[in-house]
């Protein structure tokens, strides 16, 4: 490798003898190793089902559709975030209410959640940002107290734990979405999954995810005199089509059988840095919250001294000059043009999502990366911090 990705995956040969196997089998979609991964997904996380789909932002879109958002509701979710954690919510015509960080952690705040909930308010999508969890417990409560829906928008927290909890065994939320893209703690090239403990949320969220059909004859609604035949089947529902592949989920199980090792490797390389970056004035590197156990999806350092925060651009530079490739997450979502032309968010909106991204850098995080990876990050960092600081 050339130069050092923010993230980056861990194929090794075992990865790869499981997909060829899977390619070999009979069916490479809709066959019984997309249910296995599903089976093996949620008994790792600790939830009765789980449901795995084409990517993370499909298991978000699904998530609404399943908690029935509607058209002219509101949903409440944070501003440092993929845009899909805002987006699930238009593509039910519903409005993205953005609730501002707690500056400690970046994570949206339980206060701010209150602030922002209205008579159209239906639910609420809590991002744990990074891999660090959100207070669930007080999120939960503001949830039963009013009737709202939660979705844990899991995509950067998967092998992350909240009170001796795994993230994604749904204990204070009605689902949970997580991603296995190529820079998160597993991968199956493109996918997700929802996770609930919810029998109803399952039975739904599997047909929306194929097409809203079923070809259970116990569920069939018409009364057709065909529906005796064994090709009968219906769609019930206006659904997509957000499938994964059996030989995406032959790497998902492959890969999921690594990753406390991925995770445990993670929080090595972070103790490192944190060990190294935190000796250095004008710059606060990322912690753990008390009763949870963070997952480190991406390492993100908050340059404090004004000096550093004025040329962050060159820092940046500096470091892509060196082949090293740091990453910036996030732009606050209601800063894109789409959002803007919306013209229900403005400039100002979240003060400490603004102040937030004014500092925040991402360095290389990875669980392949190399000793002496880790090592030439650490002193271009450190060069560059002290090139700048004047």
């Amino acid at each position: 490798m050339k130069y050092i990705p923010y993230g980056y995956h861990w194929i090794d040969t075992k990865d790869i003898r499981a997909v060829v196997k899977a390619l070999k089998a009979d069916f490479i979609t809709q066959g019984q190793t997309v249910a296995e991964f599903e089976r093996r997904l949620a008994a790792y996380c600790g939830a009765k089902y789980s449901v795995a789909v084409s990517s993370g932002t499909a298991g978000l879109h699904l998530a609404c559709l399943a908690s029935g958002i509607k058209k002219g509701e509101e949903v409440i979710t944070s501003p440092i975030t993929f845009v899909a954690s805002a987006n699930c919510v238009l593509y039910c015509q519903a409005r993205p209410v953005f609730a501002d960080i707690q500056n400690d952690t970046a994570n949206v705040g339980p206060e701010e959640i209150k602030r922002k909930i209205t008579a159209k308010t239906r639910a609420i999508i809590p991002v744990h940002f990074t891999g660090r969890p959100c207070d669930l417990k007080e999120i939960s409560t503001i949830a039963k107290r009013r009737g709202l829906a939660v979705i844990e928008d899991a995509a950067h927290a998967l092998g992350a734990e909240y009170y001796g909890s795994k993230i994604g065994s749904c204990q204070y939320s009605d689902m949970a979405v997580v991603s296995f893209h190529p820079v998160k703690a597993i991968t199956t090239g493109e996918g997700g999954a929802v996770l609930t403990n919810r029998k109803d949320i399952y039975e739904k969220i599997l047909m929306l995810r194929n097409h809203g059909i079923t070809k259970e004859s116990q569920k069939f609604i018409a009364n057709q005199s065909d529906s005796k035949y064994p090709w009968y089947y219906e769609q019930q529902l206006l659904g997509f089509n957000y499938r994964i592949t059996d030989f995406q989920c032959a790497l998902g199980l492959s890969q999921l059988r690594k990753i406390d090792k991925f995770i445990e490797r993670r929080r090595q390389i972070v103790a490192e840095y944190n060990n190294f970056f935190s000796r250095i004035d004008g710059v606060s590197v990322p912690e753990e919250s008390p009763g949870s156990r963070h997952s480190y999806h991406i390492y993100v350092v908050r340059l404090k001294a004004k000096q550093l925060i004025a040329n962050r651009a060159r820092i940046y530079a500096f470091l892509k000059s060196k082949n090293i490739l740091p990453g910036l997450h996030y732009i606050p979502v209601y800063w894109q043009p789409y959002y803007r032309n919306l013209h229900w968010y403005k400039q100002g909106l979240c003060p400490q999502a603004e102040k937030y991204y004014s500092q925040a850098l991402t360095l290389p995080l990875f669980a392949k990366m190399s000793q002496r990876q880790i090592e030439f990050i650490k002193k271009n960092f450190s060069q560059a911090l002290s090139r700048y600081r004047k």
